[in-house]
This record gives C-alpha cells, sequence and structure tokens, in this order.
C-alpha cells in the first residue's frame, strides 16, 4: 500500500510536540450510547468532532464509510463519538444538543448522521425539521433543545479531547487497543488524513492483538 510517510510522520511529530500521549481515563472509553461496532473489538477509533465542521464532513463523507466496511461492521473496530464544539454557543453546539436528544427516544446515530449529510446547513428550525423526519416524539425533543440538557456534557467530551490529546481544533481521532491491562500510549491522528492513514495504523494495532488486518 502506497502512504505518504512525510505526511503522517509530521502529523504525529505536531501532535506529541503539543504535549500528547496521556493514556486515556477509562470514562473515555466507554460505551454511552454513542458507540458503533461491537463492545468487544480489539481496536477502539474516538472521533472528537462538530457538525458545522468542514473536514469533519469530509471525513464522514469520504473515509467513515470505508472504515466501517472493513472494521466496525466486521467487528474489528469500535468506534465512539466525541463532541468538540468549536464554539461554546451557536450551531455546532445546538447540533451536538440535538443529537443526544435524539439519543433519548434510540435515534442518536439516525440523528449524527443526518447532521453531517446535511453540509453544516444547521439552524434551531432545520433541527426540528430533522427530528421530524425522524419520527421523533417533538414535544419531548423540543424540550429537550430548548433546555439545553446536555451542554455540560458536551463542554466535558471537548475539555478531555484538550487536556489528554491536546486538540484544539476537530476532527481528532485516538486510536487504542480496546484490552483491558494494555500499556500502549494511545496513536493521535490531529486531523481528517486519507483513508490510507487510518488503515494503516489500525492494520498495526490489529496485528500486535491478533486481529486480521487486511480484509
Amino acid at each position: 500500500m502506497r502512504r505518504d510517510r512525510l505526511t503522517i510522520a509530521l502529523a504525529f511529530l505536531l501532535a506529541f510536540s503539543l504535549g500528547l500521549g496521556a493514556r486515556p481515563s477509562a470514562p473515555l472509553v466507554h460505551d454511552d450510547g454513542r458507540m458503533r461496532g461491537s463492545a468487544n473489538a480489539p481496536v477502539t477509533l474516538i472521533e472528537y468532532s462538530d457538525f458545522t465542521c468542514g473536514y469533519c464532513m469530509k471525513f464522514f463523507r469520504d473515509t467513515w464509510p470505508r472504515l466501517r466496511a472493513k472494521y466496525v461492521d466486521t467487528g474489528k473496530v469500535r468506534f465512539l463519538y466525541r463532541d468538540y464544539p468549536r464554539s461554546d454557543r451557536g450551531a455546532g453546539l445546538e447540533a451536538a444538543i440535538a443529537a443526544r436528544c435524539a439519543g433519548e427516544q434510540g435515534q442518536y446515530w439516525a440523528m449524527h448522521d443526518r447532521l453531517f449529510t446535511t453540509g453544516g446547513k444547521l439552524s434551531s428550525s432545520t433541527l426540528l425539521e430533522d427530528a421530524r423526519a425522524l419520527g421523533l416524539a417533538q414535544p419531548a425533543f423540543t424540550e429537550c433543545l430548548q433546555a439545553g440538557r446536555y451542554t455540560k456534557a458536551i463542554f466535558q467530551d471537548r475539555e478531555d479531547g484538550i487536556r489528554n490529546f491536546g486538540f484544539h481544533g476537530t476532527p481528532g481521532f485516538v486510536l487504542l487497543r480496546t484490552e483491558a491491562g494494555s500499556s500502549e500510549e494511545p496513536i493521535v491522528i490531529p486531523g481528517a488524513f486519507p483513508y490510507e492513514i487510518f488503515e494503516e495504523q489500525i492494520d498495526e494495532l490489529l496485528a500486535r492483538t491478533g486481529g486480521k488486518g487486511k480484509g
């Protein structure tokens, strides 16, 4: 497989020069309803993201479908989504709250995918339209959204990304072996890199866990 060795080397050098490498604590990797794939997958991929971020949309459109098909749907990788609103108010934060509110009705991922598919055209009215399209109970969703019920938890996600991995923008990704007791430091991918970068890093981790990297 061809790869741009210089690009990935510089990216990881930049990441670790920002003080990364701390092992994430257990709360960062537990399933709170925002997990895709098998809980027993040998490798975990965490994304820190903003629904209004152009590069995050690029990852969702170009890279995520390939990662999902090869690794997540086959039980090799579990995927966790974490919020990283780039602003303390506005469309990004409202969209993150909307996804969490949809999660109360078992539709977190449906809302997540719909929000990214809109191409960043988000507003209070479009969020309500999305909820209707998904068949959500409108009064409960609207109350949750207007109350900003998950604001604190969303900002906590962002703080965890900054404190543990040094992220100062979106998207940011973390790869780590899932099994308990692993002493390896996580691999930090600071940006929407091409699919091949993720593939190579995942395959190397799978090889160390005894999993099958190449599909």
